[in-house]
């Protein structure tokens, strides 16, 4: 035995995590809570990390998923525990209790997303608000639709990332993976805009800089931070009431419009793949069953012997 707390054991796969896989802020967070959760229900079973049995991971399971979870959150919670037993194993030599432990089949479900007209009626109801936050909350809707990145890579875009000059912004995606993205001309006048007349606007009285650069800045309590993810989805949710379509829209949907519009104009898979930031072409073949799901209706329509 160590003789170590279960949060000491927490916190260095923490240090595992951000130092070695160098995981995104979000994946950390993902895995905190999981653990966590695990280990509350250890010490309500009088239990901890190093006398536990495999029995308690698999009671630990049976009362997460009794409370309605579903398969796709516990195969989260089960491939964060698979992690963190081994961790513990190679690195304190602790018996591997995740050996046994199966990911649930997560069923594939197509992506919300928004065909190109409706994107044009987000365009053009967020173009009506000539307020400051107005021209900014324009901003980011454009771009998130543009250029297809996460909403936790645009809340944290410094502008030194964007290059006006070849018509590239440099991404900082999960696990600090780093990609380039085009983006159109008019986007980028609207940036340009929106910093040369807007940016300014935005900052508190008697502000002569941001700290960090930040793109869409976000004051409290006289500090500086990104913007919440959590306020851009309340700014696309208000568009969306406005707008009257009755999809369950979130900034990730259009990320998802942007590679579903694509595919029906001939991109490929791995350009896809490039774009989107995924490790896995896999992860990109969902949306050929939204690529394809038109042509059924244009066969019917326009083939003769249909």
């Amino acid at each position: 035995m160590n003789g170590k707390s279960d949060q000491s054991y927490l916190t260095h796969f923490e240090t595992y995590l951000l130092t070695e896989k160098r995981v995104s802020s979000n994946t950390l967070s993902s895995y905190r809570l999981d653990i966590q959760q695990f280990l509350s229900f250890l010490k309500s079973q009088f239990s901890s990390i190093e006398n536990m049995s495999s029995q308690e991971v698999v009671g630990f399971l049976k009362h997460i998923k009794d409370n309605n979870l579903t398969n796709k959150s516990l195969a989260r919670k089960v491939s964060s525990l698979r992690g963190f037993f081994s961790f513990l194993t190679k690195n304190f030599n602790l018996k591997n209790h995740g050996l046994n432990l199966v990911i649930p089949k997560i069923e594939e479900t197509l992506p919300s997303y928004l065909t190109l007209d409706e994107v044009e009626k987000l365009f053009e109801l967020a173009a009506l608000d000539k307020t400051v936050k107005g021209y900014r909350n324009q901003t980011i809707i454009y771009l998130l639709y543009a250029s297809g990145m996460r909403v936790s890579e645009l809340v944290n875009l410094r502008i030194g990332q964007i290059h006006f000059d070849t018509g590239f912004i440099h991404v900082v995606g999960k696990g600090n993976k780093e990609r380039t993205l085009p983006i159109p001309l008019n986007i980028l006048q609207l940036i340009r805009f929106y910093l040369d007349k807007i940016y300014i606007k935005l900052l508190p009285k008697n502000s002569k800089s941001v700290s960090q650069d930040l793109l869409f800045p976000f004051f409290l309590n006289g500090k500086v931070k990104p913007i919440s993810r959590q306020i851009v989805f309340l700014i696309l949710k208000k568009i969306i009431k406005m707008s009257g379509i009755k999809k369950n829209i979130s900034p990730h949907s259009l990320r998802h419009s942007l590679a579903t519009h694509l595919l029906k104009n001939g991109a490929n898979l791995r350009s896809l793949q490039l774009l989107l930031g995924h490790e896995s072409i896999s992860t990109v073949q969902i949306y050929t069953h939204v690529d394809t799901s038109h042509l059924r209706v244009i066969y019917d329509k326009k083939h003769p012997r249909a």
